[in-house]
């Protein structure tokens, strides 16, 4: 994904020129989420508890660490971005910040083989980029994906919890239907319903 991405700069149309010409000189990217509230729930997760932000640390960390890692690897073939010459040392020392941060992560048994490959991924993007630099300037961000996520048919969209189980959605073309998020089958079987019951809370 970062690959396209990185591909996507050279093609795209910007709204003025100086935005064009920073975007181009900096390259910066934006690889975030969408569908995270479902994630927890499908992990059995309570968005707002210590397992939950555990969980979602490494894997922001995770998918960080290997945004950076490609961002690397682009760079020793086709070149860092064009600002990157003058911005070598602060770049590298907030990846350092990057990886010392996914050592702090508070890892739970959920969490704890993502964090392993996150912390992998880190030491792999240092020990790159301190060679090649890296084609990006900025990798990813937290954005919010309500069109993206309901075009990608996800029960949440970008980093927030469901704002609703059940949504009443009004038709073009007159009346309305009612949705029940998706995840709610599989989060309630992960918390020990059976069948019937999981059959019964979704039907109410």
């Amino acid at each position: 994904i970062i690959t396209a991405m990185d591909i996507s700069i050279c093609f795209a149309d910007f709204p003025t020129a100086p935005i064009g010409e920073t975007t181009r000189a900096y390259r910066q990217l934006g690889i975030g989420y969408a569908n995270l509230g479902a994630l927890l729930m499908a992990t059995g997760h309570g968005y707002d508890s210590d397992g939950g932000r555990a969980f979602v640390a490494a894997v922001t960390s995770l998918m960080t660490g290997t945004s950076y890692r490609r961002s690397a690897e682009l760079a020793g073939i086709v070149g860092p971005y064009a600002g990157y010459a003058r911005n070598a040392e602060p770049h590298q020392r907030v990846m350092r910040k990057h990886a010392a941060a996914n050592d702090d992560v508070r890892t739970f048994p959920a969490s704890a083989d993502i964090h392993r490959l996150a912390t992998v991924a880190w030491r792999e993007a240092l020990a790159i980029g301190t060679v090649n630099g890296w084609r990006n300037a900025q990798a990813s961000v937290l954005a919010p994906t309500g069109t993206i996520g309901f075009m990608m048919d996800c029960d949440t969209t970008g980093i927030e919890p469901d704002f609703s189980l059940v949504k009443f959605k009004k038709l073009v073309g007159g009346g309305s239907m009612q949705i029940v998020n998706q995840t709610i089958p599989r989060a309630l079987k992960k918390l020990g319903y059976v069948e019937e019951q999981v059959e019964a809370i979704v039907a109410y």
